[in-house]
């Protein structure tokens, strides 16, 4: 059987992507240079996917910031405010995506959500009335290309033209139907020019086709490639899906001119049964996705040998596949030196993939299993144990009951007993948590790492530091302050680094977005917490100063969800067993006299299904009380507060209400509020905090500015209820930006409060 996958990751090895770009942003190289080191990674990548023995390598899914974003600039979906500014093509392409401020103009960056159920982050298309949809760009040609003079067997990929209209944002009076055809003739256009190149078959990624779709979607779907698929000339077309299976759909795919249909076989939970009640016509290939793209374990030999018997009489070629890109994992277990032998042999992150999809297409093929190496090994490890099992957490879990989960006094009664403990003004500001990680913050904690300082050492630069932090939220008037986080590489890292249970590595690193990676933590078996995490921190902080500091902690959802789950054991055990620990250290923070405590849920959305019928039992239904747990012994006088990434978020808000907080912070700047009215139609009990700027941009924005995000959002929420912050920590960015800019954000509070 061939072998294919849908996407490789492409921030390299050692994040050599994430490196170069931010020396461009820097200003220390010039695009040229960018673009070098751009073609050489690509080029690496390429033949390590043909040395692995694919027979079908995807290109175009590289890309410099984000492929969606790639899309919009091929079909010159390009607002005119971006190329108002007079950039080169490179510097407004990075505007886009990260906003833009100089000597040009002033820009906001693209909205930003999260793809799917994933921790990556997309910028969202968005199509004003003017805008004129066509083929502009030319990268994924240029990239064929480049693979072909190499000797790649290539497949381009592209973000499908459904997908694509589905995730845009429509800023004036135009809809999809207003652009349909002229997003057919670009798509055509497109097909036909790398079919004259050559190119035996072309992915079109559809991963829209996994949620819940109504007629007209799917009438949309049928419209656009009832059409595009007419420029074929030979060329075949396989319809790409992932994250999910088909089941509102499936009969619409087939029944298509496509050549080919991507199926997902590790999340989709229905696509074997599909496949099964409607075999795939004669002449069709099936791309069947078996080795999962998300996970970081070793795939189960005998399990997927088993499914793809089940499958082959059920469509007249297979091309063996992933169940998504590759994106989402780490490179190479090899980069793994750390770790021991026995945990690496169960992990199998981009590389060893590779390797399986390889090696599964060998043991289809063989006349007996029973003299294949790589299938007697893979039979060995998975009959070698894998639990690390605590009986006391175990226990403790049991033990739960229904009073431990809630909160008393109520809500309401709360807020009047803190409105009194803490005679905030109208307007409180404060900052998410994190102050920017400068380079002599990540050289202190290296430093401690590789033992080249003590521990009194280390200490003594992060109270500097703390000191620092604290006498600059003083000077610049915040209400509530933080201690800046100096102490933490991540914040999931961290806090697995303080729990039993965990592994980590050293270079497993994953994008969530632009050249922002993350490195997740490896759950192992049983968690618990050995000692406190963070007390020390946060009670010095709150010595420094007369106003409250707040206890910085990383949910049990969010760590759960940027941690690599184990396979084999029911999510809701694994995120009891973390909020118990965290519930550990909300206690001792309170204890300690941590008055405020803001236990960040930034990916409480993630895993949500993508199917709204399964919402709540796959989900809902164990990730609020999780939080609930969290917080439900602490005073009523303690204030608790959490955070929210991008996602969204309007159609959950009655169950995020329900994790009975008493503030809640989200990202919302670039998705320009539109959670205001969610929030006003919930009628949301829980105090809120809309973020009023965005901080991932390097742009400062003016006190004007965020005086009208507060204005828009009192349209929407009583001035009691309302808080004022950034949209996310500060971790990322600059001094010189974090100071002007929260100088402006408490200018703006006072004015508005004084305007009341």
């Amino acid at each position: 059987m061939k072998t294919t996958s849908i996407g490789f990751l492409r921030i390299g090895a050692h994040r050599e992507l994430k490196k170069v770009t931010e020396s461009y942003f820097k200003g220390e190289i010039k695009s040229e240079e960018l673009e070098k080191q751009a073609s050489i990674l690509r080029k690496t990548h390429w033949e390590l996917q043909r040395d692995k023995g694919l027979d079908l390598i995807p290109v175009n899914d590289f890309s410099l910031y984000d492929t969606v974003l790639d899309t919009a600039v091929l079909l010159n979906v390009i607002p005119k405010r971006y190329v108002q500014l007079h950039l080169s093509d490179l510097d407004m392409y990075f505007a886009m995506a990260r906003g833009y401020q100089g000597k040009n103009g002033d820009v906001k960056a693209l909205a930003m959500k999260k793809w799917y159920n994933t921790n990556y982050h997309y910028l969202v298309p968005e199509i004003e009335d003017d805008t004129e949809i066509r083929l502009a760009g030319t990268k994924i040609f240029d990239e064929c290309n480049e693979a072909l003079s190499l000797g790649i067997p290539i497949k381009p990929v592209i973000i499908g033209a459904f997908t694509f209209l589905q995730l845009a944002h429509f800023s004036g009076k135009k809809t999809k139907n207003d652009v349909i055809a002229s997003v057919i003739v670009a798509y055509t256009e497109i097909l036909q020019r790398l079919q004259r190149l050559g190119v035996s078959w072309i992915s079109v990624e559809e991963p829209a086709l996994v949620t819940d779709l109504d007629n007209q979607e799917i009438e949309l779907f049928r419209t656009l490639y009832r059409e595009i698929l007419k420029s074929k000339n030979g060329v075949h077309v396989v319809c790409q899906t992932y994250f999910g299976d088909v089941r509102d759909c499936y009969e619409d795919i087939v029944a298509l001119d496509f050549d080919g249909i991507g199926l997902d076989f590790c999340e989709g939970k229905e696509t074997y049964h599909i496949l099964n009640k409607h075999p795939l016509p004669k002449g069709k290939v099936l791309f069947a996705g078996i080795v999962n793209g998300k996970n970081i374990w070793r795939n189960h030999y005998e399990k997927t040998l088993a499914l793809i018997d089940k499958i082959k009489p059920l469509t007249s070629e297979i091309v063996l596949n992933t169940s998504c890109s590759l994106l989402h994992v780490p490179f190479s277990t090899r980069q793994e030196t750390q770790l021991p032998i026995d945990c690496v042999q169960h992990l199998a992150f981009a590389e060893e993939k590779l390797t399986e999809l390889s090696e599964l297409s060998t043991l289809v093929q063989s006349p007996s299993l029973q003299t294949e190496a790589a299938y007697l090994e893979n039979v060995a490890l998975f009959a070698s144990p894998r639990t690390l099992a605590d009986e006391a957490v175990q226990k403790r879990v049991s033990s739960l009951t229904p009073a431990d989960f809630i909160r008393v006094p109520d809500f309401f009664e709360r807020e009047k007993i803190q409105k009194e403990e803490f005679h905030f003004p109208l307007l409180p500001t404060t900052t998410i948590g994190s102050f920017p990680q400068t380079k002599d913050v990540r050289k202190n904690r290296a430093d401690f790492r590789k033992k080249r300082i003590s521990a009194e050492q280390y200490k003594a630069f992060n109270k500097k530091k703390i000191a620092a932090c604290i006498a600059l939220q003083e000077e610049i008037g915040l209400d509530v302050l933080v201690h800046g986080e100096f102490e933490r590489n991540d914040m999931v890292e961290y806090f697995g680094e303080h729990l039993n249970g965990f592994l980590f590595t050293e270079q497993a690193w994953v994008q969530s977005y632009g050249t922002r990676c993350v490195k997740p933590p490896i759950i192992w078996g049983d968690v618990s917490r050995c000692q406190s995490i963070t007390t020390e921190w946060s009670v010095y902080a709150q010595s420094l100063t007369s106003k409250p500091v707040k206890g910085m902690l990383t949910g049990p959802v969010t760590i759960l969800n940027w941690s690599f789950p184990r396979e084999d054991i029911p999510l809701k055990e694994s995120v009891t067993q973390i909020a118990l620990a965290i519930r550990d250290e909300v206690l001792d923070l309170e204890r300690q006299g941590i008055r405020i405590i803001q236990i960040d849920e930034a990916a409480l959305r993630e895993k949500l299904p993508l199917r709204k019928a399964d919402w709540h039992t796959e989900y809902l239904d164990w990730a609020i009380p999780s939080f609930c747990l969290l917080h439900s012994g602490v005073k009523a006088t303690t204030q608790i507060h959490t955070h929210m990434c991008y996602s969204e978020f309007n159609d959950i808000i009655a169950d995020i209400d329900a994790m009975d907080a008493d503030v809640i912070t989200f990202e919302a700047a670039r998705s320009d509020l539109t959670i205001l009215s969610a929030l006003s139609a919930a009628h949301f009990r829980t105090e809120v905090g809309p973020g009023v700027y965005d901080i991932h941009s390097p742009r400062i924005p003016s006190t004007q500015e965020i005086k009208s995000a507060l204005f828009k959002m009192l349209e929407k929420i009583p001035i009691q209820k309302l808080w004022v912050n950034p949209d996310c920590g500060l971790k990322t960015r600059g001094n010189s930006e974090v100071k002007p800019s929260l100088q402006h954000m408490v200018l703006a509070a006072q004015s508005v409060r004084n305007s009341q």
